[in-house]
């Protein structure tokens, strides 16, 4: 069923007009008695700040992450309920901050844990970048 659409400016981003498109069709299906509850986009619509806004108005995404996405590292346990990673040995690895990369211009969170405690492990060696 196709519950919305709009023309928009090509010189965007499609992740751009994410939360407009979204706001919409809430108050659409509102009007008709229903409640907007999941969202399935393709690649194009992702972002941190779409993905978020989601999270915020308690609506499921299907959005899948673009292809440079590298998740967390491997052996590495996401906490949700507590936004932090555990490391294989058992060591919190705490959120830190939210900063915008000057590449993709996209809001990403970084996890960090000193890097000496880091240099004992003997996982360092995949996990530590030239900038860790």
């Amino acid at each position: 069923m196709i519950t919305d659409i709009k023309a928009y400016h090509a010189d965007g981003k499609d992740n751009q007009y994410l939360e407009d498109i979204v706001d919409r069709v809430s108050q659409r299906l509102w009007k008709s008695g229903f409640q907007l509850e999941n969202v399935l986009a393709d690649t194009g619509y992702s972002s941190g700040e779409n993905y978020a806004y989601l999270e915020r108005k308690g609506i499921k995404s299907y959005i899948p992450p673009p292809g440079t996405y590298k998740g967390g590292p491997d052996g590495f346990e996401y906490v949700k309920s507590e936004d932090h990673y555990i490391r294989p040995n058992g060591a919190v690895v705490p959120f830190k901050k939210v900063f915008k990369d000057y590449r993709t211009k996209t809001l990403k969170k970084e996890y960090r844990i000193s890097s000496k405690i880091c240099r004992e492990c003997p996982l360092s060696a995949s996990c530590l970048g030239k900038s860790a």
